[in-house]
């Protein structure tokens, strides 16, 4: 590996590249309750991530404590900077659990917030996903953990996370916070969506998902050999978030093992394909992910400790 004069990237210069991608990343699906980002996000929002980058004294206190392994933890934590400290909105609560009479979780509320504009109450549900494309005319979109389905997600979020807040259950729960007024239901779900390496024209992609959605490829491991490997990189959480950049070249013995690990263990991979930039830097160009040979043949039965991610999920 060539020595780099670049300096390695901090915890907190990631966590300004996360949130930027998170304030602009396209969602996986359009709909009446969609939440746009973009008409909310101030002018100088680029020059405010970098005041927090550097400066901790000017940092939300949540963007301050160390990157967590779990990316849909890490992912809540970000959107509640961004929609507080960032945008000024209220939280009034958070992860609410939502119990019947019994004492049974029916449900939990992502997000409860006012806005500062109208000073309305709103319930954000939001997400962060990764699908990848099986099949061709009758194309099921899995999670890289293939108990997850984008249809079925989608479907849960429109049809009852959205709609916990019109239960008495709900009412009943945020009037204890002192919210007696109706809640306008908001979901979050930006994402990509990853195609097959081989033949992928007559994938369908459902109509909810907006034409200008992130992609990336996937192929089986005993694919690995068609591919150019050698300025890949595995990307651990939580940096499946935004384009990755690192000062090295990348490491082929790192790769390799990685590579090696999908078949070994049975954890679908995904790798970030670099090229070198102007800067001195080696940055994403496309990301790829890599599928034992046996997926999705596990997609009814529990999800392993490392691939399950119930937040992501």
């Amino acid at each position: 590996m060539r020595e780099s004069t670049v300096p390695a990237p901090s915890d907190q210069w990631h966590t300004a590249r996360h949130l930027l991608w998170l304030c602009h990343a396209p969602q996986l699906l359009c709909c009446e309750q969609s939440l746009s980002l973009a008409e909310l996000l101030p002018s100088d929002l680029t020059a405010q991530l970098d005041r927090w980058s550097t400066d901790p004294a000017r940092r939300p206190a949540i963007l301050n404590e160390p990157l967590p392994g779990r990316l849909g933890f890490y992912f809540e934590r970000l959107y509640e900077a961004v929609m507080t400290d960032l945008l000024g909105w209220t939280l009034l609560a958070k992860n609410l659990q939502i119990r019947d009479d019994s004492g049974r979780t029916v449900g939990e509320l992502d997000f409860v917030l006012r806005n500062p504009v109208n000073r309305q109450v709103e319930h954000h549900e939001i997400a962060v996903k990764f699908y990848l494309a099986y099949g061709v005319d009758d194309t099921l979109w899995y999670g890289p953990n293939s108990q997850d389905r984008l249809d079925r997600k989608v479907g849960r979020l429109l049809e009852h996370q959205s709609r916990l807040t019109q239960r008495p259950e709900t009412r009943q729960a945020l009037a204890g916070l002192g919210v007696t007024e109706p809640l306008t239901a908001r979901i979050f779900m930006p994402g990509y969506l990853f195609y097959p390496a081989q033949g992928s024209t007559r994938v369908q992609v459902p109509g909810f998902v907006p034409e200008d959605h992130l992609r990336g490829t996937w192929l089986y491991h005993h694919q690995i050999h068609l591919q150019d490997t050698r300025h890949w990189v595995p990307l651990q959480k939580p940096h499946w978030l935004g384009a990755w950049a690192q000062p090295d070249e990348p490491d082929p013995e790192r790769t390799a093992s990685a590579i090696t690990a999908v078949s070994d263990h049975g954890q679908p991979r995904l790798f970030a394909v670099l090229r070198p930039s102007p800067h001195g830097q080696w940055t994403e160009v496309e990301r790829v992910f890599v599928v034992p040979d046996n997926w999705p043949s596990a997609a009814d039965t529990p999800a392993s400790s490392e691939g399950h991610d119930p937040v992501l999920g």
